[in-house]
């Protein structure tokens, strides 16, 4: 890498060359403000955004620089010296990457995407390593110059703060994660499955008896996030791992996610707690799925229902008012288009999503004195939720948050807004636990492989999970969920949901049920009512199972 650099034209493109770029047939050098070489004649600072030159030649410059493995020099037409010049030096040093050729594609504004082409190269093993990226050119606040506005991504696109490539023998021997039918379960096949096979890499790669081989991979500096392998060198034996996934239900999850946009799901098996599916389609890749922590709208009504029958406040069959409005501290709270429900049951308000009859029962229990409390210890005792003590197996999860809670908060908590926090992890368990009559931990690889201690909870009380199936049965059949359910075999049971955020123009779509010897919930973000957009998504879920 720090010999000199091959130039060549490219469709007008501009390829890098030692000691200039080559751009449209002419040869240009650094030599304005955007390089440390006008500093020797006094200029007035410039201001503004960077003009069409100054972006082409700044990129040009530090393409220049970067493909001939000068890190000072490169990170001096950057806008953070330090972090670009480590950087810099780690790819090669750190990474092994040589013989490196960028092409840059005409700029876009003060973006300029590029391509890297170059070589790993570690202990006589050598591998091809291409990739594109791109970056800003902006106006330095105090120099004037224009300058790479210094991002990990600039490197290489999946680099964030905190973290560096490194080639090397793997820290943690592969693995070969398979389904509970013995079945192959890659990112290739199930792209969705990434982080939760790093994960699983991580925390069991040696204990299955794998050997690490030779990688390009991504490293973060804290000990907890497992490494992201880019580019393998030399193959090590992996260990065969079985998970509780089912590669039929999970290529299902797959291809639900991918008609909405930033959604998520997790299927169930009720009866176990075993996880069958983990899928998600974000732009960031997080996993939502596990992980989210975000109001779960009126699917937290199934927990709501449970606070009420268990406290004597209401019953599947009894009377429930369902007015357009109910005013609670001040603050008046709707149902959707202000419908009501003359003369109706629990059983009604739930199957239809009645926010005022949930909001109803606070003041029966404020007069009990446990109107903040009743949710969350409802939640935690039957469940298993907002505890932080689930233990998967080698994955993170959030596994739920029920604030105790005052004022108007008390009656938001109650139809899964306020401070109350779910993910699709939590909300499946939560139709699991109904259908199956009590919580079991969710879990991703068998409990016997490292014997840890699983989170438990009380069983439902009998008459509590029979109203509370009766009740998620109606909205499957006659309510909200009726739709979307339409095909899933019962018996079956669901909750639609709708989640406001602040500043988000659109709610949040939610949607759990069980059905067909599964149990599933959907988020997707920005997705509106829980029928439209994570219905579908669970529905076709259920249907695999």
């Amino acid at each position: 890498m720090r010999s000199g650099a091959k130039a060549a034209i490219v469709g007008g493109a501009f390829l890098v060359v030692g000691g200039g770029v080559v751009y449209g047939g002419y040869e240009m050098l650094a030599g304005d403000d955007s390089s440390p070489a006008a500093h020797t004649r006094a200029a007035p600072v410039r201001t503004g955004p960077p003009s069409a030159d100054e972006v082409t030649r700044t990129a040009q410059a530090f393409f220049d620089a970067w493909s001939k493995g000068d890190a000072a020099a490169a990170s001096v037409l950057t806008d953070n010296n330090a972090a670009a010049r480590t950087a810099l030096a780690a790819f090669h040093d750190d990474a092994h990457v040589d013989k490196v050729t960028i092409t840059a594609s005409p700029a876009t504004g003060a973006t300029v995407p590029y391509t890297v082409k170059a070589e790993v190269a570690y202990e006589g093993r050598t591998a091809p390593l291409t990739y594109s990226s791109h970056l800003t050119v902006v106006r330095g606040r105090t120099t004037g110059r224009a300058l790479v506005d210094w991002q990990p991504a600039v490197v290489h696109p999946q680099l964030k703060t905190g973290e560096k490539l490194t080639t090397g023998a793997a820290k943690n021997p592969e693995i070969e994660a398979v389904d509970r039918h013995g079945r192959v379960l890659t990112k290739e096949k199930y792209p969705s499955l990434g982080a939760v096979l790093d994960s699983l890499r991580q925390k069991y790669g040696a204990q299955v008896n794998g050997t690490p081989g030779v990688e390009l991979s991504i490293e973060s500096a804290d000990a907890g996030t497992p490494s992201r392998t880019l580019l393998t060198l030399a193959k090590g034996r992996a260990g065969k791992l079985t998970t509780t996934l089912d590669a039929d239900v999970q290529a299902a999850a797959e291809q639900a996610v991918k008609r909405f946009d930033e959604s998520s799901v997790v299927a169930i098996a009720p009866g176990t707690g075993e996880i069958r599916a983990v899928a998600d389609n974000r732009k960031d890749g997080f996993p939502a799925s596990l992980q989210a922590s975000v109001a779960p709208g009126s699917t937290m009504k199934i927990i709501t229902a449970a606070m009420i029958i268990q406290n004597g406040e209401g019953g599947a069959d009894q009377p429930a008012q369902c007015p357009a409005t109910a005013i609670w501290k001040g603050y008046t709270f709707h149902n959707l288009n202000d419908f009501t429900i003359p003369n109706g049951t629990l059983t009604d308000a739930f199957a239809r999503s009645c926010n005022t009859a949930f909001i109803k029962p606070v003041k029966p229990l404020t007069d009990k004195d446990i109107a903040g409390t009743a949710l969350g210890r409802t939640a935690r005792d039957y469940f298993g939720l907002g505890q932080d003590n689930w233990k998967l197996g080698g994955v993170k999860s959030f596994d739920g948050s029920v604030p105790q809670s005052s004022g108007v908060e008390t009656a938001a908590s109650y139809i899964g807004q306020g401070k109350v926090q779910m993910s699709p992890l939590d909300m499946a368990s939560v139709s699991a636990t109904v259908i199956n009559g009590g919580f079991r931990q969710p879990i991703i690889v068998p409990k016997d492989l490292d014997d840890r201690e699983l989170a438990t909870a009380q069983p439902l009380p009998g008459a509590v999970a029979d109203q509370l199936r009766q009740m998620m049965h109606a909205a499957a059949t006659g309510g909200t969920a009726t739709t979307a359910m339409s095909g899933v075999p019962g018996p079956k049971g669901a909750k639609t949901g709708s989640a406001e955020v602040d500043q988000q123009g659109k709610s949040n779509s939610w949607f759990t049920g069980y059905g067909n010897g599964l149990a599933a919930a959907a988020l997707v973000q920005s997705g509106g009512h829980g029928g439209d957009a994570a219905g579908p998504i669970v529905a076709s879920v259920l249907r695999a199972g």
